[in-house]
C-alpha cells in the first residue's frame, strides 16, 4: 500500500514536472518572441531616424575658361554634390561663347570675366546678363617677349595685348603706369591705341584676340596677358616684368565674376553656387595653387 502511494506520488510528480517543463518553454518561447519582435521594431525605429539620402535637385551647368576659372570650379563639385546638385563644367578658350550660351539658355552660369567686360558685352550684343558674385582677381601682367627690360625698352618694340575694349584699356594703363606711353585724360576704361597721347619709343601695339596673346610671345618685344592666358600659357606671376597691385583699384574693378541670365540671381541652386565659391576653402585653394597669380576676393 505505501509502495503505491509512493508510485502515485511518482506519477503525479513526473505528470507536473512535465507541465512545468511545457510551461516554461512556452513563457521562454513567448519571450523570445517579444525580444525579436522588439529588437525588430528598435531596428525599425533606428532606420526610421537615419538621415535621409540628400535627394538630388538637378544639374547645374556653368561655362568657364579652363585655367584658373574650371580648376576652382572643381573645388566645389562635391560641397554642392552633399546638397543634392550635380555641376558641370563647360569650358571655352575665347571671351564670347561664354556669354552667348548663357544669354541662350543653354547653360545655367559663366565664370571668366570682369564687370566692366560684361557691361560693354551687354551693350554691344544687347544680352542681359547680370554678375551675382565677385570671386577672385587675375592681376594683369607685362611678361617678356624678345625683351626683358622695360626701363630699356626699344624705339619701334612691339607689344601684343588684347582686343576686347576694357582689356585693351586696362593693358593701355598698365604700360602708362610703367612710363611707356601716356593716354589722353578721359579715356579711361574705353582707351584704345588711337587715345596714345605721347608715345616716346614708338611703341607698336599689336591687338590680338585674349586668348592669341600668348601664342605670340617670341615674336614681339613683350605681351600683356590676362592672369588665366599667363597660367595656360605655363608663366606665374612671378614672371611678370610689371603688373597690377593687389591693393588697386583693378582688384575691385576686374574682379572675376560669376555671372547669370536676368532673372536667374534668386534661384536656390545659383545661391549654394555662389556660397560654395565664396567659401574659405576655395579662397584657401585659390592662394595655395597660384601663389599670386590669382587673388581670392572677400
Amino acid at each position: 500500500m505505501i509502495t503505491e502511494n509512493i508510485n502515485m506520488i511518482k506519477d503525479k510528480g513526473e505528470t507536473i514536472m512535465k507541465k512545468f517543463k511545457k510551461t516554461g518553454i512556452a513563457v521562454l518561447a513567448a519571450a523570445l518572441s517579444l525580444t525579436v519582435f522588439a529588437g525588430c521594431q528598435s531596428s525599425d525605429q533606428a532606420a526610421d531616424t537615419q538621415e535621409p539620402a540628400q535627394e538630388a535637385k538637378g544639374k547645374i551647368t556653368v561655362a568657364a575658361s579652363p585655367v584658373p576659372h574650371a580648376e576652382i570650379l572643381s573645388q566645389v563639385k562635391e560641397t554642392l554634390a552633399e546638397q543634392g546638385y550635380e555641376l558641370e563644367v563647360v569650358e571655352f578658350t575665347d571671351y564670347v561663347q561664354p556669354n552667348l550660351v548663357v544669354d541662350a539658355g543653354d547653360v545655367d552660369a559663366n565664370f571668366f570675366q570682369h564687370k566692366p567686360y560684361l557691361d560693354d558685352f551687354n551693350a554691344e550684343k544687347g544680352t542681359k546678363l547680370v554678375p551675382v558674385a565677385s570671386v577672385h582677381f587675375e592681376p594683369l601682367g607685362i611678361y617678356a617677349g624678345k625683351s626683358t627690360d622695360l626701363a630699356n625698352i626699344p624705339d619701334g618694340a612691339a607689344i601684343a595685348v588684347p582686343n576686347d575694349t576694357t582689356n585693351e584699356a586696362r593693358a593701355l594703363l598698365l604700360l602708362e603706369a610703367n612710363g611707356l606711353i601716356k593716354i589722353k585724360e578721359g579715356a579711361g576704361l574705353s582707351a584704345t591705341k588711337n587715345d596714345i597721347a605721347e608715345n616716346p619709343h614708338n611703341i607698336e601695339i599689336v591687338e590680338l584676340e585674349a586668348a592669341q596673346v600668348s601664342r605670340v610671345i617670341g615674336e614681339v618685344d613683350f605681351v600683356v596677358l590676362n592672369g588665366n592666358y599667363a597660367l595656360d600659357a605655363g608663366l606665374s606671376v612671378s614672371d611678370a616684368v610689371a603688373k597690377e597691385e593687389q591693393d588697386s583699384e583693378a582688384a575691385q574693378t576686374y574682379a572675376n565674376i560669376l555671372v547669370v541670365k536676368e532673372g536667374s540671381e534668386e534661384r536656390e541652386d545659383i545661391k549654394a553656387l555662389v556660397e560654395a565659391l565664396k567659401s574659405e576653402a576655395v579662397k584657401t585653394y585659390i592662394s595655395e595653387t597660384y601663389k599670386g597669380a590669382v587673388v581670392a576676393i572677400d
